[in-house]
């Protein structure tokens, strides 16, 4: 068949981005696929959120994104499926993703025979190292034989043609209150949901994430060591801060990335989250007028003497200066709290950590740039309605929140084996620690909840932090629209641009430099993504 003049035609997809939407040659398309056209995203009823409420919240979230908060896990979890295994049937393929090593096979992983057991249902994971990911994603799709399931990241080019070529929609099973099938989906908060709208239907499920998204940590432990204010009402009390907490004599420094601590800057400024939206009109975070004041205020710092010295040369060695004392101050996801304890807070007798929210830069409220409400999209590869309820009660199971023995399986394995009980909190083994990072949290997953069993007294902090964080959340108007234009080459370009912010944050260019880079991007592609953003936006609103 032949699409509309202006469709991408099968070599541009071959050649395009990362090349995952050569698949389409397996739909058989000869200029590619006659797409629905994206007016219709409008009018896609997105599924009803319904909270899950099966167990007592001790430090209860907000509808605004706060997260329920649990010091404890329940003496008598809550069972999830009390009619048995949710997904008898046939074996069910999926491909997705891990930052962590790939956990042991199925045949050596009793977490994993277990969780099989539970469903009623064989879970036959590929599981691709996430650097290798686009490569793989790629291959498979242009191949044609693809699995029941398959994760796809928002850097992914031609997401449209490619959905609708290749995979379900699912608006027949989950729009509005058909989601009440799937009681454990309808607990995913909305925004998540919205990244999987495409070509007028649903196309897949999200991967919900916290509201708050990230964090500007800072070592609690280190900042009391030197009696200092952990809270700066301004850019100037932050600079003093910095300053308290570094000692070059000793090798510490209060940051350690110029180019995270440059956005806790910009959100001291009210700068976009990513991109700005007024009456349909996009601007980009970095095209905002604020930025050359930002840079200003980081070349003060650098002048200081707090940030690293290594800090403009190394990319990967934050986490670790952080959680080792090098530096105090380290901008990262709020995932990484819990990670944080359990790498550097075993063994240590006053490690502790807490997070600060931008302050405006010279006084009052800042503001804190809100995460992606969904990591990226599980799509399901077409099939009968009967085969995809089957996926969509695993997934739903794969969803089961906290407080239910569901989630207490999926994510600490199997008593006795993965973990053993402190009072009625689970702890991982040395095997637990191994077999438990199976990645179904990058199939789908239950809204986050703060829980950190080895040290409980932490949820408290965090419940703060996040308060804090989303009285004053600004959210990307970008999350859930589609330009390929950014899935292609935005990447690329921004980090030009952000090879240009380090150059005039060490003092290496002048910082009226800016205002040309700027529009060097825009030539290039910027106005291109802009308009792209826009137009999607108009077929939503």
């Amino acid at each position: 068949m032949t699409g509309p003049a202006n469709g991408p035609s099968r070599r541009s997809l071959l050649r395009g981005g990362l090349g995952v939407a050569a698949g389409l040659a397996v739909a058989g398309c000869g200029e590619g696929p006659d797409l629905p056209p994206a007016r219709l995203n409008a009018d896609v009823e997105l599924p009803e959120y319904l909270p899950y409420q099966g167990v007592e919240v001790p430090f209860p979230g907000t509808a605004d994104g706060v997260l329920n908060g649990y010091p404890h896990y329940p003496a008598e979890p809550t069972v999830a499926f009390p009619d048995g295994p949710p997904a008898r049937g046939p074996g069910i393929s999926i491909m997705t993703l891990i930052f962590n090593p790939v956990p042991p096979p199925v045949d050596r992983n009793t977490h994993w025979r277990a969780l099989n057991e539970s469903l009623g249902t064989d879970l036959s994971f590929e599981i691709v190292p996430v650097a290798d990911y686009n490569n793989k994603l790629a291959v498979v799709v242009a191949g044609g034989d693809l699995p029941d399931a398959l994760a796809v990241q928002p850097q992914t080019a031609q997401r449209p043609a490619m959905f609708h070529a290749l995979f379900q929609d699912l608006s027949d099973h989950l729009s509005g209150g058909a989601v009440r099938d799937y009681p454990f989906l309808a607990n995913i908060p909305t925004p998540a949901w919205r990244t999987t709208v495409y070509n007028g239907g649903i196309y897949g499920l999200p991967m919900p994430r916290a509201a708050a998204g990230s964090a500007m940590y800072y070592r609690a432990d280190l900042v009391r060591e030197r009696s200092l204010n952990p809270r700066p009402g301004s850019f100037a009390e932050f600079e003093e801060l910095c300053r308290g907490l570094t000692d070059p004599d000793r090798h510490r420094y209060a940051v350690g990335d110029p180019l995270t601590t440059f956005y806790f800057v910009m959100e001291m400024l009210g700068a976009p989250n990513k991109w700005g939206e007024e009456n349909g009109r996009f601007t980009y975070f970095l095209e905002s007028p604020v930025v050359e004041e930002a840079l200003e205020a980081m070349r003060r710092l650098v002048s200081a003497g707090v940030v690293h010295p290594d800090g403009f040369n190394v990319l990967n060695m934050f986490k670790d200066w952080f959680g080792s004392g090098q530096t105090a101050i380290n901008y990262d996801g709020v995932a990484g709290w819990n990670d944080y304890y359990r790498a550097y807070a075993a063994g240590a007798e006053d490690f502790a950590l807490d997070a600060m929210v931008a302050p405006g830069f010279d006084g009052g409220p800042g503001t804190h740039w809100a995460g992606q409400p969904s990591y990226a999209t599980l799509v399901l590869k077409k099939a009968p309605s009967d085969r995809i309820a089957q996926l969509l009660r695993a997934f739903n199971a794969l969803a089961a929140p906290f407080g239910t023995d569901a989630y207490l399986q999926r994510k600490y394995g199997v008593r006795g084996v993965d973990h053993e009980l402190d009072g009625t909190d689970p702890i991982l083994t040395d095997t637990g620690t191994i077999e438990t990072t199976l990645p179904t949290l990058f199939v789908t997953d239950a809204p986050p909840a703060l829980y950190l069993p080895e040290w409980p007294d932490v949820v408290r902090t965090q419940h703060d932090f996040q308060r804090r964080a989303v009285d004053v959340l600004v959210r990307n108007p970008a999350v859930g629209l589609y330009s390929d234009t950014d899935t292609t080459v935005g990447g690329q370009l921004e980090l030009r641009l952000f090879d240009e912010l380090r150059a005039i944050m060490r003092g290496r260019s002048a910082t009226s430099t800016w205002r040309d880079t700027v529009a060097e991007w825009r030539r290039e592609a910027g106005d291109t993504i802009r308009a792209e953003y826009e137009e999607s936006w108009g077929h939503f609103n």
